[in-house]
């Protein structure tokens, strides 16, 4: 999946064609994405009652980054089979 985010990186004005958005918009939806992501696991955190200490677990095997271009390439892919 990180082809196609290079691929996006390298060429900015394909954006549109292959998301649907402009490439600006796609990065301010990327940004208001980690922020509120960031937002909701800081509050889970403050709300967990540890006896364990943290940094325990599997770590995501994607970047929020990553996660939000697939996402919206499935989606984009789902409304084209949707249409035929």
């Amino acid at each position: 999946m990180s082809d196609i985010v290079n691929h996006i990186e390298e060429n900015p004005k394909r954006t549109k064609r292959l998301i649907g958005l402009e490439y600006e918009q796609l990065q301010q939806l990327i940004q208001n994405a980690e922020r509120l992501h960031h937002d909701k696991q800081e509050l889970l955190e403050s709300k967990k009652v540890r006896i364990i200490a943290g940094g325990g677990g599997r770590k995501p095997k994607l970047s929020l980054r990553v996660s939000a271009f697939q996402t919206l390439l499935t989606r984009g892919f789902e409304s084209i089979i949707m249409m035929r």
